[in-house]
């Protein structure tokens, strides 16, 4: 009896990357006004804690703050952690601690990075000061990071940059920030089976064998009934579109023109619709019902987008249950 080898499980890097952009509020906005500044404020809260960083209300009575309160460029290590690799972004190149710093005048702590020499440098009760980045914007990045102190000396604002009212000149008011994520995903068996029979151009799910839902693509399991699903379908390759959006900004480093559209598609023999985009039609005469076909990628191995096969369009009651 001859025992067919599974497909060799898949694996890729993948990153998930875009900027995000916030306005901010008068107690943000003075925060990170201090730090260009070299100033660390704090806000008082209504049991007279002062908190860093300053958050808008009280989270103990919710109630609103806007006591800012100016706290020390020093404080003690609450806790920490070694970090023996860092990656890309993060505060330094070389190991550092992640540390929870309680800065003087503050009754809650600061998270940042601490520059030592190896962890047998650090420990809790640690005295460490705040290293100023040498080109500030009004980040949490104007503070480079901390370092170990041990002198009476206080690293206060060379220059104050306050107006007579005392608040900062020129506040920030809002801020870009780069989120990214870096991982190796593996796909599993059952969408490892998915994707070699894509590059077949052709579409397999799997059924569930309980409720006989046709899943697409498939996840090895049905999350309705909680059993595995093993019997290997083939759908498609045509099918209806279900419910659509018509997609107005244009995405970094994608060559699509704007409007496009971006749809669910319910493939022939499947039990629920996956997404792919729409074209060979103008955006605004996309609709419910519109039957498409794929247009493989120029390697063949996926479906670039989707297109009119010029069937008629499908009847509502044939696509409900799977919008």
């Amino acid at each position: 009896m001859s025992v067919t080898p599974p497909p060799e499980v898949l694996r890729a890097p993948l990153v998930v990357e875009f900027p995000f952009t916030r306005s901010l509020g008068p107690v943000q906005s003075a925060f990170l006004t201090g730090l260009r500044e070299r100033t660390v404020l704090g806000v008082r809260a209504e049991g007279g804690r002062v908190l860093v960083p300053p958050v808008e209300y009280d989270p103990e009575t919710a109630a609103e703050l806007r006591d800012l309160v100016e706290v020390g460029t020093t404080g003690t290590v609450t806790t920490w952690a070694w970090n023996p690799e860092p990656r890309r972004g993060q505060p330094l190149a070389t190991p550092f601690a992640w540390v929870l710093v309680r800065l003087d005048g503050a009754d809650t702590a600061l998270l940042h990075a601490l520059d030592a020499p190896g962890p047998e440098a650090v420990r809790t009760g640690l005295r460490v000061r705040v290293r100023w980045a040498g080109e500030r914007s009004g980040a949490i990045t104007d503070i480079a990071c901390f370092e170990p102190y041990d002198s009476a000396a206080d690293t206060g604002p060379a220059t104050d940059a306050r107006d007579h009212d005392g608040a900062f000149e020129d506040p920030v008011t809002g801020i870009v920030a780069p989120a990214r994520l870096d991982y190796t995903y593996s796909p599993g068996r059952a969408q490892t089976r998915y994707l070699h029979a894509l590059a077949e151009r052709r579409t397999v799910g799997e059924r569930c064998p309980s409720c006989a839902k046709v899943y697409v693509p498939p996840r090895g399991a049905c999350p309705t009934c909680g059993v595995a699903t093993t019997d290997r379908v083939e759908v498609g390759p045509r099918g209806t579109v279900t419910t659509f959006c018509i997609v107005n900004i244009k995405a970094k480093n994608l060559d699509i023109e704007v409007p496009y559209v971006y749809a669910h598609i319910a493939l022939d023999g499947a039990g629920l619709a996956l997404h792919g985009r729409i074209a060979g039609i103008p955006y605004d005469q996309v609709r419910m019902g519109l039957r498409v076909e794929p247009v493989w990628s120029e390697d063949g191995r996926y479906p670039d987008h989707y297109r009119p096969c010029g069937e008629p369009d499908a009847d509502y009651d044939t696509y409900k249950e799977l919008l």
